[in-house]
């Protein structure tokens, strides 16, 4: 997907979920930022942003904020673009070998999934998730917690139960991660129900994307990770922790035993 008219600023701050300040060169400009998620891990002060002019003279805004530099790295936060670039992706032939029609936001049971897909060999859901929480090269869904995203995954169980084909189709809003994982520690609930679906026959995919000035395009897949490495590691280090806290008294033991030994010696 293509974006048109984009400039480079400064990221200042972030009164609320939708305007942030940016310099745009000498002028402190309020700008729309096009994610209500919290992103603090990503508009940090002084980042360098990419924004998207926009001349509707209706709007009070002039400016949406789409990509965000992190440590060297661009991240598109643009939370319309995943769905965009999917339908794109889809319609292209990149998912499926036939010819497919895709059709944006269909209503199924009591949720409304992102794409339907459709073809002489199949009949497909497909709910698309944006993922921009990264830490160390491992990505993370959701960065809060998110009952809809959940309601979601139980609608894709029914809908293959039903008969037909269900996707999530996570679009890692950046290249070069080594893999993804539910947030275990900010919603395991999510995260079950990740697994669950899984079980049940859902597709779980997840694909980064090449990030320019102007454009975000879906490209490769990356590894799913569904274990809980959160919860194994609080274990590991509780562990740790007992076996430190018995330790000293295990070397207090030996050492009282020892020099009870060279006193009657």
């Amino acid at each position: 997907m293509k974006y048109k008219n984009t400039v480079r600023g400064i990221f200042k701050d972030r009164p609320n979920r939708f305007i942030a300040h940016v310099r745009i060169g000498d002028k402190l400009e309020t700008v729309h930022v096009k994610n209500t998620g919290r992103c603090r891990e990503l508009l940090v002060p002084d980042a360098e942003v990419i924004l998207e002019k926009n001349d509707n003279p209706a709007r009070k805004t002039k400016y949406d904020l789409i990509c965000v530099n992190k440590e060297g790295r661009w991240i598109n936060m643009d939370s319309q673009a995943p769905n965009a670039a999917a339908a794109e992706w889809i319609a292209a032939g990149n998912l499926f070998r036939e010819e497919v029609t895709v059709q944006r936001e269909r209503t199924y049971g009591n949720s409304r999934f992102d794409l339907y897909v459709e073809s002489l060999e199949r009949k497909a859901f497909i709910e698309v998730k944006g993922v921009t929480l990264e830490e160390k090269n491992i990505v993370r869904f959701p960065d809060a917690p998110t009952i809809r995203g959940v309601k979601h995954l139980e609608e894709l169980i029914r809908a293959g139960r039903d008969g037909y084909e269900a996707y999530l189709l996570l679009v890692i809003q950046m290249k070069d991660v080594k893999y993804f994982e539910p947030n275990w520690e900010t919603h395991p609930e999510f995260g079950e129900t990740l697994r669950k679906a899984a079980a049940a026959g859902v597709h779980i995919l997840a694909y980064d994307c090449a990030i320019t000035e102007d454009s975000m395009e879906i490209c490769d897949p990356v590894p799913v990770n569904l274990e809980d490495t959160y919860s194994a590691n609080l274990c590991d280090q509780h562990k740790l922790r007992e076996s430190q806290s018995v330790l000293p008294d295990t070397e207090r033991t030996a050492t009282e035993t020892g020099t009870e030994r060279n006193t009657h010696a």
